[in-house]
């Protein structure tokens, strides 16, 4: 037992380092707000269908996706910008980009809908 514990917790000390990184600072609160901003421009779209993996999905469905998707995210992200890149722009499983699909059947990339968002929003 005591080779054990003292195999063990030098490995423990290692892993808590290593995980360091990905728990690193909290994101800015103005950050923050911005990206509930994006997240919210997307659930206002009531005629407009949020294109995930081939599939349709409402607006509100596509807000309640993308916060838990950021949720499981987080640690990769730091500013909007990021939101947009790591989380908003296309399917992590299947590299397929989120689209937007208008009432009037155009069709927008998710990332780029989001981008000129956040050029409207204050900094």
């Amino acid at each position: 037992m005591r080779i054990l514990s003292g195999i063990m917790l030098p490995l423990l000390l290692m892993l808590a380092a290593s995980l360091g990184p990905t728990f690193a600072a909290e994101i800015p609160a103005a950050e923050e707000a911005r990206i509930e901003q994006l997240i919210q421009s997307i659930e206002r779209l009531a005629d407009a269908r949020f294109i995930r993996n081939g599939r349709a999905h409402d607006a509100a469905t596509a807000g309640y996706f993308l916060r838990r998707k950021w949720d499981s995210r987080r640690h990769l992200v730091r500013s909007a910008e990021d939101f947009i890149t790591q989380v908003a722009s296309g399917s992590s499983t299947t590299s397929q980009p989120y689209l937007i699909r208008f009432a009037d059947g155009r069709e927008v990339e998710c990332g780029v809908y989001l981008r000129s968002e956040l050029q409207r929003l204050a900094p």
